[in-house]
């Protein structure tokens, strides 16, 4: 049997959320009938501003108004709206006899008045006098329940659950709790979460521990789908003390400190919004000493105003708006420099750019319709080993064609900021596996070998498509200027607590000094050479370059002729919570 501490440890722990939500004013139809009530009423300032005030939940400023308004001698239906602002907020204030009084001042032909039943009810709650609290909640559930607001209804069954709960009268407390578990079989909220644990609670005061644990493993479980901090710290808290009074203290350990984090998080989010509040006040308050400021020095100017000050002022102007204006000119001339000269460049950027991508596809067309003149040769002869390295000549003229558009694509969509980038936490290892099968028909072509040698463990903070068009682009120039039965092979050293180094390593061709230069230079495409059949145009890199750095990395070549090329990727790796 559960020690009966336990229990009441569980039970104490949830009930101020209830209390809580008892406290929370609905927004919805009543907001909507005062403001329409607020529009009808144009010459009645003060009513206009008790409102606002109301629904803006500032109680102070809702009292001071509804005063001035019922001061006025207002009509009957406008004072019971002017009592139940005061009612409520006296209420939200914690004074709890003035708020009765307020209430008692409502006539109950008031349209709104089973809201003045509820809320003496939670006056009721709150003086632990439970009995009476029943009554008043059971006169406004008819007219709650008429107006289908699934939230409002929930509210009121907990607190009538919570009242019987509390006058031990078990049977109809649980009857009230499973009527709010079951009011939205099909989301779950809040409300269904909270059901659970009164359920829990109402078992554990019976000493019916297993049917309680199994209502505290399914709000626990339940609260995974919602954002109520408050609730997740609570439902774990609970599986702790169910575990420890079963002993598995392993297990009640791992849910305490999930409520710490949940309490922690709570508590972080409402500092933030303490601080926003903060900075909206002292900005309103700044505001205001600036309006006052501007008044004060208005009135000022208007005591001294004379014929010489208004030529001193025109003046003043005058020379003002000419520097202005120079200044302006003067400025507006050098941003149009400016533009011109990057708009220059762009445009040779452009030049080249097309020029080079031109003579490659050109190039590339032209190899595929004299390769395909061959095909259709060589099929009268039927000679099928000729037939078989001509559609491998064509798939790789086809390959290396579609590489360059694509590059050409992304490289595009770069310039003119249409790439989304999202970073996330990625699995190097995995990425690095996905871009090996994508690539084993070319890696098994010309009998490369490829070694996955990355750290299974290391996780890195970046984009995941900017990463594999990264990887693709390197992997496929591996390839490309590798040696038949060469090897290529991938694996990450650690030289930086917080960077992976990703290294991409082939024996075959290599490159000279000048070449790494020119394609570590910024912006730069390798003009056409006498090896540039074999070197390229340099764009993948360019594009590799750009997307390294957009993910925050870093690229490094190192490389000799006919003795392999390392190149040197460096990614911040994903932080760890601890």
């Amino acid at each position: 049997m559960i020690q009966k501490t336990h229990n009441f440890l569980l039970l104490f722990l949830f009930l101020p959320s209830i209390i809580f939500s008892q406290q929370e004013r609905k927004k919805n139809y009543f907001d909507i009938a005062i403001q329409k009530k607020a529009n009808s009423l144009k010459k009645e300032i003060n009513f206009k501003k008790a409102q606002y005030f109301f629904l803006k939940e500032e109680w102070d400023s809702t009292l001071v108004y509804s005063m001035k308004q019922l001061n006025s001698n207002p009509d009957l239906e406008t004072k019971e709206y002017c009592h139940y602002f005061r009612g409520f907020s006296l209420k939200k204030k914690e004074l709890y006899k003035q708020a009765h009084v307020e209430f008692g001042l409502i006539n109950k032909s008031f349209q709104y008045y089973y809201l003045v039943d509820n809320n003496i009810g939670g006056l009721f709650y709150f003086e632990e006098n439970f009995e009476k609290a029943i009554v008043y909640f059971l006169k406004a559930e008819k007219e709650i329940l008429s107006h289908k607001d699934e939230s409002e209804i929930a509210t009121l069954y907990e607190n009538i659950g919570i009242c019987y709960l509390h006058l031990k009268q078990f049977a109809v407390a649980e009857s009230y709790f499973k009527k709010d578990a079951i009011l939205n079989p099909k989301q779950v909220t809040k409300n269904v979460v909270r059901s659970y644990i009164n359920i829990a609670n109402l078992y554990y005061l019976q000493y019916k521990d297993q049917q309680a644990i199994y209502y505290f493993q399914k709000a626990y479980t339940l609260s995974k789908n919602i954002k109520n901090f408050k609730l997740k710290e609570n439902s774990a808290f609970n599986m702790a003390v169910v575990e420890e009074n079963r002993n598995n203290y392993k297990k009640a350990l791992d849910y305490r400190k999930e409520a710490e984090d949940w309490k922690d998080s709570l508590n972080n989010q409402n500092k933030i919004w303490a601080v926003a509040d903060f900075e909206k006040k002292f900005a309103v308050a700044q505001k205001q000493k600036q309006i006052k400021v501007l008044e004060v020095e208005n009135k000022l100017k208007n005591t001294q105003r004379n014929g010489f000050f208004f030529a001193a002022i025109g003046l003043l102007l005058i020379l003002t708006g000419g520097v202005y204006l120079y200044g302006q000119k003067v400025k507006n001339a050098k941003t149009i420099l400016l533009q011109k000269n990057k708009l220059d460049e762009l445009n040779a950027t452009k030049d080249q750019l097309f020029s080079i991508v031109s003579h490659d596809l050109r190039s590339s067309v032209n190899a595929l319709k004299t390769s395909n003149a061959k095909l259709s040769a060589t099929l009268e002869t039927k000679n099928y080993d000729e037939l078989h390295q001509l559609i491998i000549q064509n798939s790789t003229i086809a390959n290396g064609a579609y590489s360059l558009l694509d590059n050409l694509l992304h490289w595009a969509m770069l310039q003119t900021k249409q790439l989304y980038f999202h970073k996330e936490s990625i699995h190097l290892y995995s990425i690095v596996q996905q871009i090996e099968y994508n690539y084993k028909p070319l890696l098994l072509d010309k009998a490369i070998t490829f070694e996955n040698s990355v750290s299974k463990n290391i996780f890195i903070f970046v984009d995941l498509d900017s990463l594999k068009i990264v990887l693709r682009n390197l992997l496929d120039n591996a390839i490309k200027f590798s040696n038949e039965n060469g090897k290529i092979s991938f694996y990450t050293q650690e030289t930086n607590p917080d960077f992976c180094d990703l290294i991409i390593e082939d024996n075959g061709i290599g490159m000279s000094e000048n070449t790494i230069k020119e394609l570590l230079q910024e912006g730069e495409l390798l003009a056409k050479k006498s090896n540039s059949e074999i070197i390229g145009t340099g764009l993948g890199l360019q594009l590799c370059k750009q997307m390294i750095r957009k993910n925050s990395g870093t690229l490094v070549i190192e490389s000799e002729i006919n003795k392999g090329t390392k190149m040197i990727l460096s990614f911040p790796k994903t932080k760890t919570n601890g």
